[in-house]
């Protein structure tokens, strides 16, 4: 029997010399009813000072001392710990010198070879504990201090003599490791099975001792007095675990500098022994159960069959099991103020995370004792913390108490009082926690009935309709089990039909009561994982559509919405992928395509009787017809022919050509036509019928359109109705034109005659301008898809090219039409035209069609930058001029309709159709109109730079000084106090981005672009009076930006170059007074040495190489060579020409200049404390070096550099550039300022 104890553990005190705690509020110990709070206070947010181990106000309020084995207590010494040299990194193969100690230890070697399993290991060692338990603890405590990387090691003479916080003093200045990593965050296969043994053998020491050991007076005592030092000690290295690391991302923290896993070691060993404990508490309380059941069976017998002894025995027992009790629960109360009190606020995201993991492990294994308003209280504060993974935790640790009901009905206090910030954080910003925070309020809704108000589950039922697929289906479920679900409150189960019904019924009420969303695509899309089954429920759905009933029936919105979600459920049953915008199309397994193919026939075999009904009843509703349309394609069409349904295909087609008569409106005709192409498919055996369909509408239209056409050549008027009839026949033939040939019908003379006609006289109405302007150019596609790609007869190509020539003149002279959409349409074709027609057309085999390449003149090219400067980078169409303004339907519309005319035009550029200096144009305009355009942009920028850098550089150069020229027309040579010229140097900083990485691929490129910018600076003659600058030497700051990008020996070359430039121009400035701009650029030039020189420079050297880098980064750190012997490009610039048709400048917000340095402050000490600053943060660089992400640091690199040789004054910009960051921004690449 195990020496019994009394109560001796009250708590443990920090033995780190830490006695008070963190104010959190006092805890009740586990097993105790505690205090319910009703309003616990807030805790101070993370990474504040209060969270320092040293901080008084603690839980831990009394100081409880364990019996003292440790000798008198000596004082502990407050000098600084000394600094710890640096030294390299360690290995994943356990070479380390991190993970290196002069001793072997037997345990760590053991768990770290993972050739023994963990029990044996855990027997051997503590049959080394039985014959000399001091042996044993101190092999179990140098196995920690192991795993934490430190390499010293607790003797027995420290063990005796010292105090615990003597003792980890000592282990401190021994902790001479430099590495970001340790044993338990390598990420190779060898420490991630070190990880996972390391965690079972803390549990199996306390498995196997639970009924001996745990009790004996020593190791538990002294483990937990240790343990709770290490976790109070303000080395982060002994105070944190490495195991959240390794759930996350192997080597590293997720958002965390490097240098933050070193410091996440102690809390683990604390929280898996807790855990331990409240697993051995559990059987302790399992086990005073029978007791006591046992108990009052013999008592229950009567006086002759009791047996006296067993009575004695049990009640022995049962003092017994209480006193063991007592202990574990001690025991559990003295980890938890000593450690989890101080932790789970700690500055380490992952330490509060696991803290919260195993925090809710223990209330769901001992509800007993910690499922309870004391404990609950933390995950309820923790909830409002600002990492993902720690909200993360908490979320997960509510879901399995909320999953049953005998926990939930324990947490009525809980749910009142965090209920508001549960529901609120649906709308979290990291989507993989809001949807753990949908799940836990379905199992809210699931087992506390009444916890979720109406009000509350309306804040959720918007998220059905979010991109986010895993979230929106997380929704869905909920939707489904608060209000679609038919049997939520019905006691037996009905009819499967009439449950349909009814969910149908719900379904459509929530969907138009609602108004949240337009589109039921995304709504089925949410609710298919859930409720996939009925919506598959074709049947039910037809026939609530077919209802004639007044009673039964639906109403028009009714019916509307409801062939809505019978479309969308047959195109996600066929196509098995969400909708567009919701997460990218998944490749499907052969198990699910063998499904898709089922359910396709299926539904095929249920809706082919049914459609032709469907469009007979709303095929006067183009709303409706169109859906229904859509439906079409996801059919098996085969069918029609294997099953005997040419009947059913007779009426499907009858019905379409209907449509086609009776509408005019773009969707429904598409619709029509792609239903159309599906059954004239050449594949299929009864396409005869769809051809015969398409060519009795193409007579009927044809014949119409002929007519019309020559009544309008020939009136002098039209009223209306004409107008009206000839819109609508010419629309139906171009939608049809897309997806048929029309050209057997002889359309192209009479819209060519159209075109004409309107192009010479403009009598031309613009809703037939534009449907014929299609026509035509469907026409050439068609004529153009029928040519051979071998022996084309000269005679087509001819004919084809002249109609070509001439159809493209009558577009160009369509791009100034006064009807924007007649513009806009003739832009577009022209765009494709020129693409289609462009020098890829006689390649791969296709040489016989180099006759039809299309090369635009240079009146086109200019008249298209035009067209894009007028209509697409207006001013009026920039997002800050639209969101002054309503933010309607129609602005989006817009917006989509510039963005296509942008898009072709650049894809032009990129398949060099237009030259690259074009892209000037476009380039120009990034950063202002980057909110609009950013994404087109930046493309157009990757693409383009593959093509030729050298070109591609002068290209985003021409763009600046086209600005440039452009502000010093408007402005006048007083330009640098200008905000839109800080706007240009921004934009020149964010083309520099462009330059990070392959330097050496980028240099001749960047010393071109230097070069010709200096000649650009210096090429305008100065204005008058002595000591003027040129007028274009401001233009020497924008290019400063640029300058970070440069190699040493590349600055020193342009260095001279500069020189040698101002001396050939006879331009001197003033020694007095020299100009801004001039020493802007040169200090920009200077090399590391002279940067402290310069007096208007406030820059620092560039920063160190980063440790084990020397060997990673090629740098030409050569001695520069003499201007003369460097190969200069020899093209020259010409002088920039504006593009647009119009100057468009106004009044400009006044500049907001930074605040003025102090006069009397001296420069050296700013330049002092400027350098300790940038020491600083490079050491913190240091700390982010990785081997695989060498690239990336080589980017970081490069912004700090940019940052250090800039000086503060010129980097100045805009506060409302703060919101155009993107992806080229220093910020996106991994540079933050502490």
């Amino acid at each position: 029997m195990p020496p019994r104890r009394s109560a001796r553990v009250q708590g443990a005190s920090s033995s780190s010399g830490s006695s008070a705690g963190l104010g959190a509020g006092s805890s009740p110990a586990p097993g105790s009813a505690g205090a319910r709070s009703s309003s616990p206070p807030s805790p101070p947010a993370p990474g504040s000072p209060e969270l320092s181990s040293g901080d008084s106000g603690s839980d831990f309020e009394d100081t409880l001392r364990l019996r003292s084995k440790r000798g008198p207590h000596r004082a502990l010494s407050h000098g600084p710990v000394p600094k710890r040299p640096r030294r390299r990194e360690p290995s994943g193969d356990g070479s380390s010198p991190a993970t290196s100690s002069p001793e072997q230890n037997t345990l760590f070697e053991a768990v770290r070879s993972a050739k023994i399993a963990v029990e044996t290991v855990v027997d051997d060692w503590l049959e080394t504990y039985k014959q000399d338990r001091e042996t044993g603890f101190l092999e179990l405590v140098n196995f920690i201090i192991r795993s934490c990387g430190c390499r010293g090691v607790v003797t027995p003479e420290m063990f005796r003599h010292l105090q615990n916080s003597e003792i980890i003093q000592q282990l401190t200045e021994k902790f001479q490791e430099d590495s970001a990593e340790y044993p338990l965050s390598l990420g190779t296969q060898p420490w991630r099975r070190f990880r996972a043994g390391f965690c079972e053998l803390v549990a199996a020491v306390v498995r196997r001792c639970q009924y001996s050991v745990v009790y004996d007076e020593f190791l538990m005592d002294a483990l937990i007095s240790l343990l709770t030092g290490l976790s109070d000690s303000q080395v982060r290295a002994f105070r944190h675990t490495s195991t959240l690391a390794g759930r996350r991302l192997p080597g590293g923290l997720p958002g965390a500098p490097h240098g933050g896993p070193r410091s996440h070691r102690a809390t683990l060993p604390a929280m898996k022994l807790m855990t331990a404990l409240v697993n051995v508490a559990l059987g302790v309380s399992l086990h005073q159960e029978n007791n006591q059941r046992q108990y009052e069976a013999e008592r229950s017998k009567g006086p002759s069959r009791r047996a006296t002894d067993k009575l004695e025995a049990l009640l022995e027992k049962r003092r017994e099991l209480q006193e063991q009790q007592e202990e574990i629960e001690n025991m559990m109360n003295a980890i938890f103020k000593g450690v989890f009190v101080h932790r789970y606020r700690d500055i380490v995201p992952e330490i509060r995370a696991i803290c919260m993991e195993e925090l809710g492990m223990w209330m769901r294994s001992y509800a007993a004792s910690f499922l309870t308003d004391g404990y609950l209280k933390y995950i309820g504060w923790t909830l409002h913390d600002k990492q993902r993974e720690v909200r993360l935790q908490c979320v997960k640790a509510l879901q399995g108490l909320y999953c049953c009901r005998d926990t939930a009905a324990h947490m009525e206090l809980f749910t009142s009082r965090f209920k508001t910030r549960m529901v609120s954080m649906v709308l979290d910003k990291e989507p993989d926690v809001a949807v753990e925070v949908v799940k836990l309020l379905t199992l809210m809704l699931e087992n506390m009935e009444e916890a979720l108000t109406e009000e509350d589950c309306q804040s959720v039922y918007p998220v059905v309709y979010v991109s986010s697929r895993a979230l929106a289906s997380a929704a869905g479920l909920f939707l489904y089990r608060r209000l679609l679900d038919p049997q939520r409150e019905a006691s037996r189960e009905p009819s499967r039909d009439g449950d349909n019904r009814t969910f149908f019924r719900l379904l459509l009420a929530f969907f138009i009561e609602s108004e949240l969303h337009e589109h039921a695509a995304y709504l089925v899309d949410s609710l298919w994982d859930c409720a996939g089954p009925r919506l598959r429920d074709w049947e039910t759905i037809s026939a609530l559509l077919l209802e004639e009933s007044p009673t039964e029936g639906l109403a028009d919105r009714q019916e509307k919405a409801l062939v809505e979600i019978l479309a969308a459920s047959v195109v996600q049953a066929a196509e098995g992928q969400p909708p567009v915008g919701r997460g990218p199309a998944k490749k499907p397994s052969a198990r699910e395509r063998k499904a898709q193919v089922e359910e396709r026939t299926r539904l095929t075999h249920c809706l082919i009787p049914a459609l032709p009904q469907l469009l007979a009843k709303f095929s006067a509703d183009a709303e409706k017809a169109a859906p229904l349309l859509e439906v079409l394609h996801c059919f098996d069409l085969s069918i029609y022919c294997t099953g005997r349904m040419e009947k059913h295909l007779e009426l499907v087609l009858g019905q379409l050509q209907e449509v086609v008569e009776k509408h005019a409106g773009q969707a429904v005709l598409e619709a029509a036509s792609r239903a159309l192409h599906a059954l004239c498919d050449p594949e299929l055996a009864l396409r005869g019928r769809g051809d015969l369909v398409r060519s009795r509408l193409a007579d009927q239209l044809a014949d119409k359109f002929h007519q019309e056409v020559t009544e309008l050549l020939q009136a002098s008027s039209l009223d209306e109705e004409e107008v009206y009839s000839m819109a609508a026949t010419l629309k139906r033939i171009s939608v049809l034109f897309n997806a048929h040939d029309l050209t057997p019908w002889q359309l192209f003379e009479p819209c060519a005659q159209l075109l004409q006609r309107a192009v010479d006289t403009g009598e031309v109405p613009p809703q037939v301008l534009v449907p014929a302007v299609t026509c035509l150019h469907f026409h050439i596609l068609w004529e153009l898809s029928h040519l051979p790609s071998t022996s084309v007869p000269q005679e087509q190509l001819q004919s084809l090219k002249t109609r070509v020539t001439s159809f493209c003149s009558l577009c160009q002279s369509c791009l100034s039409d006064v009807d924007a959409g007649v513009r806009e349409q003739a832009f577009v074709v022209l765009s494709d035209l020129l693409l289609v027609f462009g020098p890829q057309l006689p390649r791969d085999g296709r040489e016989a069609l180099a006759p039809l390449v299309l090369l635009p003149e240079a009146g086109l090219q200019s008249q298209l930058a035009a067209f894009l400067m007028d209509h697409v980078f207006h001013p009026a169409c920039s997002h800050e001029e639209l969101s002054a303004t309503e933010d309607s339907e129609s602005h989006i519309e817009e917006l989509h309709q510039r963005r296509v005319l942008l898009a072709g035009f650049c894809k032009l550029i990129i398949y060099d159709v237009l030259e690259l200096s074009a892209a000037s144009d476009v380039f120009k305009h990034y950063a202002k109109f980057y909110s609009d355009y950013g994404d087109i942009i930046k493309e157009t920028l990757n693409c383009t730079r593959q093509i030729d850098r050298q070109e591609w550089a002068r290209t985003l150069l021409l763009s600046l000084q086209q600005l440039m020229t452009e502000l010093l027309l408007q402005q006048g040579p007083e330009i640098r106090a200008a905000e839109a010229f800080l706007e240009i140097r921004d934009l020149a900083r964010r083309f520099s981005l462009l330059f990070s990485l392959h330097q050496l691929r980028n240099r001749p490129a960047l010393l071109s672009m230097h070069k010709e910018g200096i000649q650009f600076a210096f090429q305008e003659p100065p204005g008058p009076g002595p000591g003027l600058p040129p007028l274009n030497l401001p233009f020497l700051e924008v290019l400063s930006e640029f300058s970070p990008r440069l190699l040493r020996p590349d600055k020193a070359l342009l260095l001279a170059y500069l020189e040698k430039t101002c001396q050939e121009r006879q331009w001197l400035a003033p020694r007095d007074a020299p100009w801004p701009s001039l020493v802007t650029y040169r200090n920009s030039l200077q090399l590391q040495e002279e940067g402290g020189s310069a007096s208007s420079r406030s820059s620092a050297p560039r920063p160190h190489p980063l440790p084990g880098s020397a060997a990673k980064r090629p740098r030409l750190d050569a001695p520069s060579e003499h201007p003369s012997s460097s190969p200069w490009p020899s093209s020259r610039l010409p002088s920039p020409a504006l593009t647009s048709t119009a100057l468009r400048g106004g009044p400009r917000p006044p500049l907001r200049w930074p605040p003025a340095r102090d006069p009397g402050s001296d420069p050296g000490l700013l330049q002092s404390s400027s350098l300790s600053r940038r020491r600083s943060r490079t050491n913190r660089l240091s700390l982010m070096v990785e081997e695989e992400e060498e690239e990336k640091d080589e980017v970081a690199i490069e912004e700090e550099s940019n940052e250090e040789n800039t000086p503060e004054q010129d980097r100045t910009l805009p506060a409302s550039q703060d919101r155009l960051r993107d992806l080229f921004d220093s910020t996106i690449l991994g540079i933050e300022d502490a």
